[in-house]
């Protein structure tokens, strides 16, 4: 059944980044007589002296005015040193080590559904909410599953995947049930300031800092070769921590071959030889039908056995049909029924039952059966 209705006497954070997904949530939460006070966290972009374009201002104000619309209280909470050693540590570790790390899903787990829930519990909230697009279901034994949104376009249950069951059950997804054109249209019916306002499409806790003026600053450039797979030498790059396995654009040399790319296939950190390749189906080593994952963890019921299952690949892939099999040290095998592109280390698959998002765990080493 749909998570059961709040009582009045029930107090809920609201986590507000002055977007209009979270500022509708904190007004359906109100509306149903529920007591709201907003969050606002200050992350690392609110740091002095970091490079880029940081709008924290005007998230800040304009989550301030939707507060002050509602009649709500808003705490701005400093999540900075959260931030640096739980986020900003992992993301320039996995960049040094060669893998591309995924923030975002390591921001939901331990700042916002880890420390700021952790805030909320202690200072008397019964529950933390955000403007996920999701959906949380509570089944006939207590426990929690978590659905996908209703708007396909907009569905975020990936970025989820690795958060534990506790943190489920103490969080609400006033929105899932609503598709972003009904939210904006929600939000300019009841004169909610920042109704048009433009989505952010930065990582978490970056804003719109792109990722290698943010690394430059943590990770000094090693120039190497770049290579083909005859291993012929075809220029030179700055540091392989400036690129992803499957990265096209940026590379830096020219494919010389019309209407054909290359595309970066792998990094040899022994060499500093970025490899690259023509984009095609047939070049070895871009796609693959197996892989290893590592740090697997479940939202509710774990899966023991081979299983048959559907999983996304990456934030907006479509599903894709796998056989999961469960490997020791919370690892796992798994088997796509199709070919996959680019499927690059450190990254992380969401593992699905139909609707329902079963967990997810990170793309890993190369083991063995």
């Amino acid at each position: 059944m749909p998570e059961q209705a709040l009582k009045r006497s029930y107090n809920v954070l609201v986590a507000l980044s002055g977007g209009v997904d979270s500022a509708v949530a904190a007004l359906l939460l109100k509306q149903s007589g529920v007591g709201v006070e907003g969050a606002y966290m200050r992350t690392w972009q609110h740091e002095e002296g970091l490079v880029g374009d940081c709008p924290w201002k005007e998230d800040l104000e304009a989550a301030r005015a939707v507060a002050a619309t509602l009649d709500i209280n808003l705490r701005v909470i400093n999540m900075i040193d959260v931030y640096r050693e739980r986020v900003v540590q992992y993301l320039v570790d996995g960049y040094k080590r060669g893998v591309t790390p995924n923030p975002d899903m390591l921001c939901n787990r331990e700042v916002k559904f880890g420390a700021l829930a952790d805030y909320a519990l202690k200072e008397g909230f019964g529950g933390l909410a955000t403007g996920h697009y999701c959906r949380k279901w509570q089944n006939d034994d207590g426990s929690f599953d978590l659905l996908e949104g209703v708007d396909d376009n907009k569905d975020q249950s990936y970025f989820l995947a690795l958060i534990s069951q506790e943190q489920l059950a103490f969080a609400h997804f006033p929105i899932g049930d609503m598709k972003k054109p009904a939210v904006r249209a929600f939000a300019r019916t009841h004169g909610l300031p920042n109704a048009d306002r433009k989505d952010s499409q930065g990582i978490c806790f970056l804003g719109e800092v792109p990722i290698n003026d943010f690394l430059q600053h943590y990770i000094p450039d090693t120039p190497g070769n770049i290579v083909n797979l005859e291993g012929r030498i075809l220029g030179q790059h700055r540091g392989l921590h400036r690129y992803t396995i499957g990265q096209r654009k940026g590379i830096g040399v020219p494919s010389n071959t019309d209407f054909e790319n290359y595309v970066v296939l792998s990094k040899n950190f022994d060499t500093h030889e970025l490899v690259v390749g023509f984009d095609r189906p047939e070049t070895p080593g871009l796609y693959t039908t197996e892989v290893f994952l590592e740090n697997v963890s479940f939202l509710n019921r774990t899966v023991d056995v081979p299983t048959t299952l559907l999983a996304r690949p990456r934030y907006r892939d479509p599903m894709q049909p796998i056989t999961l099999t469960p490997l020791p040290d919370r690892c796992a095998h798994i088997a796509f029924q199709s070919p996959q592109r680019a499927l690059a280390k450190g990254q992380v698959l969401a593992i699905y039952r139909d609707n329902i998002l079963l967990g997810g765990g990170v793309y890993g080493p190369d083991l063995k059966l």
